[in-house]
């Protein structure tokens, strides 16, 4: 898998803080000071942060199809039917609320503060790890497979990042979004050339769309690959930003999953008829260098590399807002904080970089599904302050809940082995 000071009332009636409320026809209200967000910025960081579909396509996908390969199609099809569930429910909180404060103000709205605070403080731990420990895995993992002679510039590397991206968030908004805007783009192009070098060189067998691997394979990996997507959410916390919150996140939300969903399918189901370079360390990488060249190759390697880096961007601006709205704390206040936290936490990284990573993993996932299985069990409060129909509500919240703890499941069974 994230500027404004404005107090305002739900049209349920229920207090708060930092939250926009959409204004009569859907418009958020905004300071003056700040110009809205543009839709296709929106989209841009949605793109982001789906993963995004290039970090999906050739690296995050591929391993977890691995268990299903015979019917890798299938299960990447169900996996993205899957996340239509909890993806709903989002949209549908946001038709009503527009607001810096994201999920945080979504569980406001349907069950109270304390509540609320509780989910948002869950929340901020999850992604405050994730922001520390992912660039471990850029530098470590990922860039010595790709980019040859990596090695001497680990170091540097796992010191560097944290700073230019923490320069990113303190030089302001719209250098945020610029950057964004190019990661986005940027992947998007490597993903295509990814999945057109796929599909002319590897014949899609039929049994890549059957159910040839068997049915709890394919559930197995359908549902884990389903939680790969979970950081669509992030984009929510710009709600407040956006002059027509309703559409922008209907629209850029739902054109960004749709935009992943595609490349991941074009991307894995023809390696139903290659299963073995599912099983290596960067499988995307390894399809362009055979089919494409070594040139090719590293170009995706980096994209990758750099498409994780845009999620991390992308948690910073959902951090930075989601503060705000809680405690009306400045943007770049806070983002120079966490920064901080980030850089001085990079040198201990160096230790042992595999046993930071490690330790900081498992609780990060875990207070990540807790934190949205609050939100996905809060819908039904939420729909009945509207007068919206019980068992649709109660119908989604239960599919999204059983997707939140699937995700918890997993974590805590990976903590435990």
């Amino acid at each position: 898998m994230t500027q404004t000071t404005v107090g305002a009332r739900l049209s349920a009636g229920t207090g708060t803080r930092g939250v926009l409320a959409p204004a009569p026809g859907g418009r958020a209200r905004r300071p003056a000071r700040l110009r809205p967000i543009s839709p296709w910025a929106f989209a841009g960081v949605a793109v982001a942060s789906f993963g995004g579909p290039l970090a999906l396509a050739a690296l995050a996908t591929p391993g977890v199809a691995a268990d299903a390969s015979d019917s890798a199609g299938l299960a990447m099809l169900a996996a993205a039917v899957a996340f239509t569930v909890p993806l709903a429910i989002w949209l549908r909180y946001s038709r009503h609320i527009a607001s810096s404060g994201g999920l945080y103000a979504f569980v406001e709205a349907a069950v109270g503060r304390p509540v609320a605070l509780v989910q948002a403080a869950i929340w901020t731990f999850s992604y405050l790890l994730y922001i520390v420990y992912t660039t471990v895995q850029i530098v470590y993992d990922l860039l010595p497979a790709v980019v040859p002679g990596m090695g001497r510039y680990q170091s540097v590397l796992a010191l560097a990042i944290p700073v230019a991206l923490a320069g990113v968030m303190i030089a302001g908004r719209a250098a945020a979004l610029l950057l964004l805007g190019l990661i986005a783009a940027g992947q998007l192009a490597l993903a295509g050339i990814l999945d057109g070098v796929t599909l002319a060189h590897i014949p899609t067998p039929a049994s890549s769309f059957a159910a040839g691997a068997g049915a709890s394979p394919i559930a197995k990996v359908g549902a884990q690959t389903s939680l790969l997507y979970v950081c669509g959410s992030l984009p929510l916390f710009l709600g407040g930003e956006l002059a027509a919150p309703r559409q922008t996140i209907r629209r850029g939300l739902t054109g960004a999953f749709a935009i992943s969903a595609v490349a991941v399918v074009l991307a894995v189901a023809p390696l139903a008829a290659m299963p073995g370079v599912l099983h290596t360390q960067v499988p995307g990488v390894s399809v362009a260098q055979q089919y494409a060249g070594a040139g090719l190759a590293e170009a995706i390697g980096i994209g990758v590399a750099v498409s994780i880096a845009g999620v991390i961007l992308c948690e910073y601006l959902a951090l930075t807002r989601l503060a705000h709205a809680v405690g009306g704390w400045g943007m770049r206040r806070v983002a120079a904080a966490i920064g901080a936290v980030v850089v001085f936490a990079a040198p201990f990284s160096l230790i042992d970089p595999g046993g930071f990573y490690d330790t900081l993993l498992q609780p990060s996932l875990i207070a990540l599904w807790l934190s949205q299985l609050i939100v996905f069990a809060s819908y039904p409060f939420f729909a009945a302050k509207r007068g919206q129909r019980a068992w649709p509500a109660w119908a989604l919240s239960l599919g999204a809940s059983a997707f939140a703890l699937y995700g918890l499941w997993t974590a805590l069974q990976q903590a435990s082995s």
